[in-house]
C-alpha cells in the first residue's frame, strides 16, 4: 500500500452539527487550514449527508464517511454499494468477520476501516460489554482480522497503535480519534485520548479531531496549530 499522505490532509476534523448550512460555516470558517473531513451519523440524519459530500469534493476537500455500518453482512454490503463512485476516501465498518467481509467485496473505491475498540470505552466498560480482555488485545485482534479480510485500515486509539504497528506492520492505515491535550478534561467522554504528537509518534496516520478546534476561542488558529505540530512530528522522520 502506498502511504504518500500529503501532511495536511493528516488532520480530519469531525464536522459533527446537525445541519448542512452548519457544516458549510464550519468549512468556510476553517479555510485552508483543514482538507479532510469526517462526516457521521447526526450529518447523515440531516437530509443532506450527500450534498454535503458534493460540496466538499467541489471545494478540493476530502471525506470520511464515518457510519459505523453494523448489520447483517447484506445489509452492510448494500450500504457500502451506495458510496461507491461519489469520492468518498473513507468509510468506517463495525463488526465482526462476515460484516467486514461482505463490506471489503462491495466497495470499489472507498477505503474500509475497520472500528476496533471505540476511545469511549475503557477496560470498565469492556467488561461491562461481557469481554474479559483488555482494550489492547481486543484491538490487535480486531485488527488482524480486519486487515486479513482486505480492509485498508483500522480506526483505533493512539494508545494502541504502537502494537499494532509492532505486530502488523505498517502497510496499513490507522486513524485516531480521542485526539485531547494531555491534561484531559475529566467531563471529557474519551476516555483513551492521546495528543498530536504522540499519535503520530506512536504510529497513527491520521488524527480525527472534533472539540479542540470547534471548543476552541478562535477554531481556525486551533487547526493550524496543529497542522504545525502535525508538521514538526513528520520533519523528525
Amino acid at each position: 500500500m502506498s502511504k504518500n499522505i500529503p501532511p495536511r490532509d493528516r488532520l480530519i476534523f469531525a464536522l459533527d452539527v446537525p445541519t448542512l448550512q452548519e457544516a458549510k460555516n464550519w468549512v468556510a470558517l476553517l479555510g485552508e487550514t483543514v482538507t479532510f473531513y469526517k462526516l457521521g451519523l447526526e450529518l447523515l440524519m440531516s437530509g443532506s449527508y450527500f450534498e454535503l459530500i458534493d460540496w466538499l469534493l467541489a471545494q478540493d476537500k476530502r471525506v470520511f464517511a464515518d457510519l459505523k455500518f453494523f448489520d447483517v453482512p447484506q445489509t452492510v454490503a448494500a450500504a457500502v454499494r451506495q458510496l461507491n463512485g461519489r469520492g468518498i476516501s473513507f468509510t468506517s465498518v463495525h463488526g465482526n468477520d462476515a460484516i467486514l467481509k461482505a463490506a471489503c467485496e462491495h466497495t470499489e473505491d472507498v477505503g474500509v476501516l475497520a472500528v476496533t475498540v471505540l476511545t469511549s470505552l475503557d477496560q470498565k466498560d469492556l467488561q461491562d460489554l461481557g469481554f474479559k480482555t483488555d482494550p489492547q488485545t481486543l484491538v490487535l485482534s480486531r485488527a488482524r482480522r480486519a486487515l486479513s479480510l482486505g480492509c485498508a485500515g483500522v480506526v483505533s486509539s493512539g494508545l494502541e497503535a504502537p502494537a499494532l504497528r509492532h505486530e502488523l506492520g505498517n502497510q496499513f492505515l490507522i486513524v485516531t480519534p480521542g485526539i485531547r491535550p494531555i491534561e484531559n478534561r475529566p467531563v471529557d467522554d474519551q476516555k483513551r485520548s492521546v495528543d498530536v504528537e504522540q499519535a503520530l509518534r506512536n504510529g497513527a496516520d491520521y488524527l480525527v479531531v472534533g472539540r479542540p478546534i470547534s471548543a476552541a476561542r478562535d477554531p481556525r488558529a486551533a487547526a493550524e496549530d496543529i497542522q504545525r505540530r502535525i508538521a514538526a512530528v513528520l520533519a523528525e522522520r
